[in-house]
């Protein structure tokens, strides 16, 4: 992986870890500080929250900044809130660290994203921003169960520490080996030279309005299986609780594998890749569902439903670049917030399956049902596109190369 895709992608390793780790020292976490566990779990509410709403008024609010002062002031902003929560001596101040600390984690992952396909030729922009989101996956595989295990050794604590020595060394990558001078191109121009106002009209597109509800959607379908794939595997497929855990690191394996192969459906074809990544998602809900009281096969859908459920991500972000060219950056801030409201759908509708007396089993099938929303949704804005062969072109993704000023291709639309 080239040096500066590397730097990038250890940066969303850190805020993707940063986020989720303290799951799982939430009781070291309760009593230290001496309030309840329930009430520790809302440092992750409260982060996903500032995430949500942060992400894109922070990328708005530094439209004109450089894509590399961005990225290293962001992280400096990451750092200095992950030592606060260090060193927090009550709950209090720990909650407000975490807000602070969350304000950076949208921003830098859209401008990571967008960097990403700045350094990048037309056909291998998908590609990029799959290696960006790798960060992500490996959070989940390696970030989060190391942040635990070194809480659980060495006090809570010492996961704020280990979270801060990597961004310490993003930092250094960032600096030594992402190129300074990056235009945030479009078709309209340059993103830091179009007006605030202007660059909220972005959102009057139609075509980005369905986009990121096809996010919302198709994540919610993810989180709606993921969140109870503990108990599934437990108390469906019959595994002993010490072989949850290595399930979950086949999960993420296939999540990985996905990750890749989307990213490079979408080169070649975005709405290609996105239809055919919920179709995939859609076939391996339904298999998981159908399979899952049997255990050899329940682990190779498991495998098939990590590999498709986040083969779908490079897709939706790449859709988001195409329909979305006078302000990129903020568009995909905003869909980094779309995927959070994802994420909290998703287990809303899993926990809600749940209580209305469906076994545990069937949150998969209310995923599917999620996945069927969005993959309509997408051939509507597929049919649409050939109807109007405006902003949605059909399944021509064809793409010109043009010049940011720095020597760095940026996609564009070709008319």
């Amino acid at each position: 992986m080239p040096l500066p895709l590397l730097a990038l992608m250890l940066g969303v390793f850190c805020v993707g870890t940063a986020e989720i780790a303290i799951a799982g020292i939430l009781p070291e976490m309760s009593a230290d500080l001496g309030v309840s566990v329930p009430t520790v779990g809302l440092l992750v509410t409260g982060y996903a929250l500032g995430v949500t709403i942060g992400g894109p008024i922070i990328t708005l609010l530094t439209a004109k900044w450089s894509r590399k002062g961005l990225l290293l002031g962001l992280m400096g902003i990451f750092i200095v809130g992950n030592v606060v929560a260090a060193l927090a001596p009550n709950y209090g101040m720990l909650m407000g660290a975490r807000i602070f600390t969350s304000f950076s984690h949208g921003t830098f992952a859209a401008v990571a994203w967008h960097v990403a396909a700045l350094m990048s030729p037309p056909d291998k922009q998908a590609t990029a921003m799959a290696k960006i989101a790798l960060g992500f996956n490996f959070a989940n595989v390696l970030g989060s169960p190391i942040g635990t295990l070194i809480g659980q050794q060495f006090g809570w604590r010492s996961t704020f520490v280990f979270i801060t020595v990597f961004a310490v060394a993003c930092v250094v990558l960032i600096y030594a080996f992402v190129p300074s001078g990056l235009s945030t191109g479009g078709e309209e121009g340059a993103e830091e030279d179009v007006s605030l106002r202007d660059q909220l009209k972005v959102f009057r597109s139609g075509s980005l309005q369905l986009s990121m509800l096809i996010t919302v959607l198709a994540q919610g379908a993810v989180f709606t299986t993921s969140t109870y794939l503990a108990p599934l595997l437990r108390d469906v497929s019959h595994f002993v609780p010490a072989m949850v855990g290595v399930l979950l690191i086949v999960f993420g394996i296939g999540s990985v594998l996905g990750n890749i192969l989307g990213g490079r459906a979408a080169d070649t074809n975005v709405m290609r890749g996105v239809l055919t990544a919920q179709a995939a998602l859609l076939l391996s809900l339904v298999l998981f569902w159908a399979v899952s009281p049997y255990q050899i096969p329940a682990v190779a859908a498991l495998f098939l439903f990590g590999a498709a459920g986040f083969s779908i991500i490079p897709a939706l972000q790449a859709r988001i670049l195409s329909v979305a060219s006078a302000a990129p950056a903020l568009a995909l801030s905003a869909n980094v917030s779309a995927f959070n409201l994802g994420n909290g759908l998703g287990a809303w509708l899993g926990g809600t399956t749940i209580d209305l007396g469906f076994g545990v089993r069937d949150v998969t099938l209310t995923a599917a049902l999620a996945t069927t929303a969005a993959l309509l949704l997408s051939l509507a804005m597929w049919a649409r596109g050939r109807r109007t062969d405006t902003e949605l072109p059909a399944l021509d993704t064809s793409t010109s190369t043009a010049d940011t000023g720095a020597g760095i291709p940026v996609h564009q639309k070709t008319s």
